[in-house]
């Protein structure tokens, strides 16, 4: 990785520098996110409902260039077959789709 972020340059002090870089960065934009509470939406995003009581919402899902095909994957993954059973999906922030199942 260094490479790429110092160009051509292979010393130890570039790698060291690159990886502090990297490293402070990151803490700087985590104790943003903790100190800051109303930067989260802009640092973390927000979940975002990708179905709503068997109905999926198409504008959401386009927006977040997710398929219907990712969509089932997920959903089969957690053993539901079809969207009629699905009460909610939401996108987390993490990139994963939650799941809620119907109640009977």
């Amino acid at each position: 990785m260094q490479q790429g972020v110092t160009q051509s340059d292979y010393s130890v002090t570039g790698a060291f520098l690159a990886i502090a870089t990297i490293g402070i960065l990151t803490v700087f934009v985590s104790w943003l996110n903790w100190r800051f509470p109303l930067l989260r939406p802009a640092l973390e995003g927000q979940p975002v409902v990708l179905v709503e009581n068997g109905s999926a919402i198409e504008r959401n899902m386009r927006r977040e260039r997710i398929t219907m095909e990712d969509l089932e994957e997920e959903m089969r993954q957690q053993q539901i077959t079809s969207l009629s059973e699905v009460q909610w999906a939401v996108l987390e922030t993490s990139g994963r789709i939650s799941i809620i199942p119907r109640r009977s």
